[in-house]
This record gives structure tokens, C-alpha cells and sequence, in this order.
């Protein structure tokens, strides 16, 4: 599971890169997880206007901890060789903070946003949205 939940979070990494917003990826310390969280990892942005990183995205390794609850295994139906698995949880994109994000970071002076270059074909081809009075 390690392995997965490092491919989850460069996954992630690689969503805020191609937006090209500035983040940081912080390792949670074990006395701050909860129960149900082996190894966690934060992805926090950039927010000018208030001049610090906030969490977007969230990347939790639960071991088997929820499994164990919910009785959760993986095998060949009737092998007997049914083991607990361990399960992942990761936002990979949570939208309303993004999209927050996206709008402190790309905002001009004149109040228009440059549209990441990504979100382009997206809009039409459209790359900037005007400012209305």
C-alpha cells in the first residue's frame, strides 16, 4: 500500500503542477493523525491574498485499520486465502478551494484571471476571464 499511496500523491502533485499553482506537499505528524491514518500527506497552495499555504488535498494511507472495521478482504471466493488489505484515501482535486485558489493566483491588477494554460481547451479556448464592472 505504501507504493499506491505514493503513486496517489504524485497523482495529485501532478494535477497543481500542470495548473501551475505554487504548493507545498507536508508530511502529517503521527501525534496529529487520528486512528483510522497510518502515513498522511497534505498538499497546501498558495493563497496571496492571505499570504499563506492552506490545505487542498488530503493523501492517507489507512493500513488496514478500516478494513479490520468493515471485515473488508481480498482472495478467490471459497480458497480460504482471504487476507485484511489495507485502503487508501486521497481528494486528488477538491474543486471549491481550487477553484479559489486558481482565482487569488491567476487574478490581474485590472480584476480579469488569466485561465491556466491546462484549463484552455477547457474554455473554449478562452484564456482570459474579463473583470465586470
Amino acid at each position: 500500500s505504501k507504493n499506491e499511496h505514493n503513486r496517489l500523491m504524485e497523482v495529485t502533485e501532478d494535477i497543481y503542477k500542470k495548473l501551475g499553482l505554487p504548493y507545498q506537499i507536508v508530511a502529517i505528524v503521527s501525534s496529529a493523525l487520528n486512528d483510522n491514518a497510518a502515513i498522511k500527506y497534505d498538499l497546501e497552495a498558495w493563497f496571496p491574498g492571505s499570504k499563506t499555504y492552506r490545505e487542498l488535498v488530503s493523501c492517507t494511507n489507512c493500513g488496514d485499520y478500516q478494513a479490520r472495521k468493515t471485515k473488508t478482504r481480498i482472495g478467490r471466493a471459497g480458497s480460504g486465502d482471504a487476507q485484511i488489505l489495507h485502503t487508501l484515501n486521497s481528494t486528488a482535486i477538491a474543486t471549491e478551494r481550487t477553484m479559489c485558489c486558481i482565482l487569488e493566483n491567476y487574478q490581474q491588477a485590472d480584476g480579469s484571471v488569466k485561465i491556466p494554460e491546462v484549463l484552455v481547451p477547457y474554455m473554449g479556448g478562452k484564456t482570459v476571464i474579463e473583470a465586470k464592472e
